[in-house]
C-alpha cells in the first residue's frame, strides 16, 4: 500500500518537484465554496526549456526500456492510483466540484488506462512482409514518435491527462504535460504516481501556468514532436497554427454536443431515467454527454415528463456532501454561459419545465438548477453551442430522416446516443449518425479498452484501445537484403 502524498508543488522538472520561476501566481479556486484552495507560482519559460532538455533525456532512457519493464512500471502507476482513489477523489472534488463518488470513480478509470497500456506496451509490433524478392527481408517496425506535448481540460482533471500518458509512456515517449490551471493538482498526482513506480527522470513533466506561453513554447522546440489536446474547437485550431510551422503532429479530441434520439419504440420512462443520470453528471460539464434530445413525437410527452420530474429530484450541493447527485459548475463563467443559454432559448418560445437559473438557496458557489427545456426552437444557441451545463434541451421528430438531420445539425461529431428495440432501425440510425461514437440503448461509452474520439470539428484521432497508442509511434519500414 502506497501512502497518499501531500499535494506536490505545482511544477515537476526532471524528475523533482519546485515551484514555479514565474512572477505570476496562480489561485485555484472551490467551485462549491469561492475560497482559494492553493495558490501557485506559475513556470517560467526557462522552467518550460528545462523541461525539454529533460524530457529529451529521460526519453533516451525510456524509449530503450524493453516493453516488459515498461509494462511493469505502468501496472504499477494503475496500482498506486487505485490505492490512492478515495484520498484523491477528495482533491479532485474540492477543486473541480464534482461529487465525491464521481471523483473516486474518475481515478479508478485513470488507473484502467495505465492498465490498458501496460498490456499495449508489450504488443506494440510491428511485422515482417514478403516482397518481390527472396532474398529480401521487409520489415516494419513501430517506434516512439519523440517528446509529447499532451494538454487537457479542467472537466476530468485526471482521466483526460491519462489518456495521453499513459499510451504515450507505453510506446516509449516523454511526455511533458500542462494541467489545467482551474483544477491542477490531479493532474500533478499522476506525476507523482508515475515517479514512484519508476519513470525515469524526465520522462514525465508537468508545467502549470499561462497556457498561451507554454503551448506556444512547447509547441515551438524542435525537440517536441507530438502535440495532443482535450480541449475546445477554438484552442484546437490555435494548437493546430503553432503546429503547422514545425508540422507537428496533432491529434485533438475537442468539443461535442451528443445527439440522442429516442424512436417511438423505446421506453419513454426508463429511458428517461437513464439520460437523466449521464446527461446531470459532473454538472453536464462533459464533452461525451447527451445534450441534444430528440423524442418521437409518439411518445415525447411521457419521455418530457418523466425527464423533467426525475431531474426535479436531483440534489443540488457540494461535492463532499453525500446526499449531492449535482455539485456546483467548475467556474463562474460556466455559470454565465448557462444562464445565457438558457435566456436565449426561452426568449424564442422555449419552456423551461424545470430548473433554469442559479440556485436561490445558494448565495455562494457555481450552483445551476438541473435544467428542462421543452419546445426549443432549432435556431436557439443551445442547439448548436456546446452547452457544458446542466442544461437539457428537448424537441420532436417525426421520421428516422428527420431525426438525422436534427442530428446531424452542428459541427460537432463526437458522442451520440440512440434508443430502440428495432435492430434495423438502430443499425441505420448508427450508420447514418455523424459521429465517432454511438451508444445502442446505453449510455455508456468510455472505456480504456474502446477508442474514443470523434470527426467533424470534434477533432481527429482516438483514444483508448489499441488505436490510442498509434498516434505515439511511428512506422519505420526497413529492406534488408541477405543475398
Amino acid at each position: 500500500m502506497t501512502t497518499f502524498p501531500t499535494v506536490p508543488a505545482s511544477q515537476f522538472i526532471a524528475g523533482a518537484w519546485r515551484d514555479g520561476r514565474g512572477t505570476a501566481t496562480l489561485d485555484v479556486i472551490d467551485p462549491a465554496t469561492e475560497k482559494t484552495v492553493r495558490s501557485i507560482t506559475v513556470c517560467s519559460e526557462a522552467d518550460v526549456d528545462e523541461a525539454v532538455d529533460a524530457a529529451a533525456d529521460g526519453m533516451a532512457a525510456w524509449k530503450n526500456t524493453d516493453a516488459w519493464t515498461r509494462s511493469k512500471v505502468l501496472r504499477t502507476v494503475a496500482t498506486i492510483l487505485h490505492e490512492w482513489a478515495p484520498r484523491a477523489g477528495e482533491v479532485m472534488t474540492t477543486e473541480q466540484g464534482k461529487p465525491l463518488r464521481e471523483s473516486i470513480a474518475e481515478w479508478h478509470a485513470t488507473a484502467d488506462q495505465f492498465d490498458w497500456y501496460a498490456d499495449e506496451a508489450r504488443r506494440n509490433y510491428g511485422r515482417l512482409v514478403d516482397g518481390h524478392h527472396v532474398g529480401h527481408r521487409i520489415m516494419v517496425r513501430r517506434e516512439p514518435i519523440g517528446i509529447v506535448a499532451a494538454f487537457a481540460s479542467w472537466n476530468f482533471p485526471a482521466l483526460l491527462p491519462s489518456r495521453k500518458i499513459a499510451p504515450a509512456l507505453a510506446a516509449g515517449c516523454a511526455v511533458i504535460a500542462k494541467p489545467a490551471e482551474e483544477a491542477p493538482s490531479s493532474t500533478l498526482l499522476i506525476a507523482e504516481a508515475c515517479r514512484l513506480a519508476g519513470v525515469p527522470d524526465g520522462a514525465v513533466a508537468m508545467l502549470v501556468g499561462d497556457p498561451g506561453m507554454i503551448s506556444a513554447r512547447l509547441i515551438g522546440n524542435p525537440l517536441v514532436r507530438k502535440v495532443s489536446l482535450t480541449g475546445s474547437v477554438g484552442v484546437g485550431r490555435t494548437l493546430m497554427h503553432l503546429a503547422a510551422d514545425s508540422l507537428t503532429p496533432v491529434s485533438l479530441e475537442l468539443g461535442g454536443h451528443a445527439p440522442v434520439l429516442i424512436f417511438a419504440d423505446a421506453d419513454p420512462v426508463s429511458t428517461a431515467q437513464m439520460l437523466v443520470a449521464s446527461k446531470f453528471r459532473n454538472a453536464g460539464q462533459v464533452c461525451a454527454s447527451p445534450s441534444r434530445f430528440f423524442v418521437h413525437r409518439a411518445i415525447a410527452e411521457q419521455f418530457a415528463d418523466a425527464f423533467a420530474g426525475t431531474a426535479a429530484q436531483l440534489t443540488l450541493g457540494s461535492g463532499l456532501e453525500d446526499s449531492t447527485d449535482v455539485g456546483p459548475l467548475t467556474t463562474e463563467s460556466r455559470l454565465e454561459a448557462a444562464a445565457a443559454l438558457v435566456g436565449d432559448a426561452v426568449s424564442r418560445g422555449a419552456e423551461v419545465r424545470t430548473g433554469g437559473r442559479r440556485a436561490a438557496d445558494r448565495a455562494i458557489g457555481y450552483f445551476f438548477e438541473p435544467t428542462v427545456l421543452l419546445g426549443v426552437d432549432g435556431g436557439a444557441r443551445i442547439m448548436s453551442e456546446e452547452p457544458f451545463a446542466p442544461v437539457a434541451p428537448i424537441a420532436t421528430f417525426d421520421s428516422m430522416d428527420e431525426a438525422l438531420t436534427l442530428a446531424n445539425a452542428t459541427e460537432f461529431g463526437l458522442a451520440s446516443y440512440l434508443f430502440t428495440k428495432d435492430l434495423a432501425t438502430a443499425h441505420l440510425a448508427a450508420e447514418n449518425i455523424a459521429a465517432g461514437m454511438v451508444a445502442v440503448n446505453t449510455t455508456y461509452l468510455a472505456t480504456a479498452e474502446a477508442p474514443f474520439g470523434g470527426v467533424k470539428s470534434s477533432g481527429f484521432g482516438r483514444e483508448g484501445g489499441s488505436e490510442g497508442i498509434a498516434d505515439y509511434s511511428t512506422a519505420k519500414y526497413v529492406n534488408m537484403a541477405i543475398a
